[in-house]
């Protein structure tokens, strides 16, 4: 059965690309109840294992793969990345925050609820990528490091083509006075980022603007957004941040996933 429309979104920037399939899921579409309602891909959430199953095996017929080849990671906020060859067991998930494969039907997923989850692909030369991107991750470069990683593979910059799925906006993102210190000392000369904050000492962090700007940098041969906010559209994504807020003991995750066709 067709996964229902409103569970996921496409980019033109991928779906132009032949031999590549993608999707930026939501949260509608699948068998959770609850806070975790309703296509929670999250293995690390509080939700039951029978429905994440069922809602990643959704996932899996949409994109054209195994029900074993969603690739998921172990993510930690780092700059961290990983070839992956085959498909990975739960309890075989590395510590990283980053993907990349040159094996069709394998697709690279990653989960967020803020956070901001990029897609990569070079289709010429048959490769495909996923990054999770916080403001740690994004800060200590695990953008740049998945690119390199890429053209190790045998990718070429020039050709790579990379999308920002949902991710908070700088309206819903308040940042205190230790962000701001260590961003001023680690990333100096990205500092419009830091957006006037509503009470003293505080900022508004635009994350998504500092990840195009770091792909950007990077010389790749193209980087777009959704222009998606997790925080402000709840009916449609997870956010952390929004939980945290309400006081909620859980939270959904979202699934951002690349493959390359079989």
């Amino acid at each position: 059965m067709p996964l229902d429309p409103r569970a996921f979104l496409e980019a033109p920037a991928l779906s132009a690309l032949p031999g590549i399939r993608h999707a930026f899921f939501t949260r509608q579409g699948g068998v959770s109840e609850g806070i975790h309602a309703s296509l929670n891909g999250g293995l690390g959430s509080n939700d039951g294992p029978a429905n994440v199953s069922e809602n990643r095996r959704r996932m899996c017929g949409h994109l054209g793969v195994a029900e074993d080849s969603l690739v998921s990671l172990y993510q930690v906020h780092s700059p961290e990345v990983v070839v992956v060859e085959a498909p990975l067991s739960l309890a075989d998930r590395p510590k990283a925050d980053a993907m990349v494969t040159r094996v069709p039907g394998l697709a690279l997923g990653i989960a967020t609820a803020d956070c901001g989850p990029i897609l990569f692909a070079d289709a010429a030369g048959g490769l495909v990528g996923a990054a999770h991107a916080g403001w740690k991750g994004a800060l200590t470069g695990v953008i740049e490091a998945t690119i390199g990683a890429m053209e190790r593979l045998g990718a070429a910059r020039g050709r790579i083509v990379a999308v920002l799925g949902p991710t908070i906006a700088q309206a819903a993102y308040e940042v205190g006075p230790d962000f701001i210190a260590r961003f001023h000392a680690e990333a100096p000369g990205f500092e419009r980022f830091l957006g006037s904050g509503r009470r003293p000492g505080y900022a508004q962090f635009d994350l998504p603007g500092f990840i195009l700007a770091r792909l950007a940098e990077a010389g790749i041969g193209g980087a777009t957004a959704l222009d998606r906010c997790t925080y402000s559209e709840p009916e449609r994504f997870y956010s952390y941040r929004r939980t945290t807020h309400r006081g909620e003991p859980d939270y959904g995750r979202l699934i951002s996933a690349v493959c390359l066709a079989g």
